[in-house]
């Protein structure tokens, strides 16, 4: 599994794990990311049940897996969180932060651990970790009813969930090259699985305030600079909910 650090200075860092080449081909890739505060992290989107062997490697490579105190589940899908349960069976006390409007469902993943849950309102709201501060972003209906992002006022590093999402190769650039050759890597996955005009464009406007320097989707590259803004631009314009 691929492990890049984005970001670095002297009590935090980003790092992204992904493009696992032992993975097995029904399974779709997926990031996660671990933000590094003074030697604790926060783990954005632990991953599914099929990858966790994949990902506790590769985060144990770097950190001590004790040292991971709190979860990010943007939203309930299986590939973002299935594996929860065995990452609180390694740290028990560890919280978890999600939409309260999953809890009930993510319970099915582990019940016994419910008492780690953090339930988010729907308007988000700061975090503290480590006296560093962060911020959960709504993004509702981006794709799922209750969602969440994740941004980093001091590094400008905002995690977009499905938002900016690519099913790409696994020799694919971990960082956007090239926007317009891009695209072709995520229209159609935008289309279909964002169900709402409205709340897309409410989200680019929400973004666009924080105007963040690095955006950073869960499946596919990170947009860095410019391609920022361009794919900002280029979801705007996009007409969403399709199916054929």
């Amino acid at each position: 599994m691929l492990t890049k650090i984005l970001y670095e200075d002297n009590h935090c860092k980003w790092v992204m794990f992904g493009r696992d080449p032992q993975k097995k081909n029904s399974v779709i890739d997926t990031n996660e990311y671990a933000i590094i505060v003074n030697n604790e992290a926060i783990l954005l989107d632990p991953g599914g049940i099929e990858i966790f062997p994949a990902v506790l490697t590769a985060i144990s490579e770097i950190l001590d897996v004790k040292n991971i105190k709190a979860y990010l589940c943007s939203h309930q899908d299986p590939d973002i969180m299935s594996s929860l349960q065995l990452w609180l069976g390694l740290t028990p006390d560890a919280k978890v932060y999600l939409s309260w409007l999953w809890a009930g469902f993510i319970a099915h993943f582990g019940g016994e651990y419910v008492k780690n849950f953090v339930s988010l309102p729907d308007e988000g709201g700061p975090l503290e970790f480590n006296q560093k501060r962060f911020e959960f972003v709504p993004a509702h209906y981006c794709h799922s009813s209750g969602n969440f992002h994740f941004f980093d006022p001091e590094s400008k590093i905002f995690f977009s969930g499905d938002m900016g999402a690519a099913l790409v190769p696994v020799d694919y650039p971990t960082i956007v090259e090239d926007f317009k050759e891009h695209i072709k890597y995520m229209e159609k996955f935008h289309q279909r699985w964002m169900p709402s005009n409205e709340a897309k464009n409410r989200w680019v406007s929400r973004v666009r305030k924080l105007n963040p320097k690095m955006l950073c989707p869960q499946h596919g590259a990170v947009f860095t600079g410019e391609n920022v803004h361009n794919f900002l631009n280029w979801i705007e314009e996009l007409e969403v909910g399709k199916a054929k």
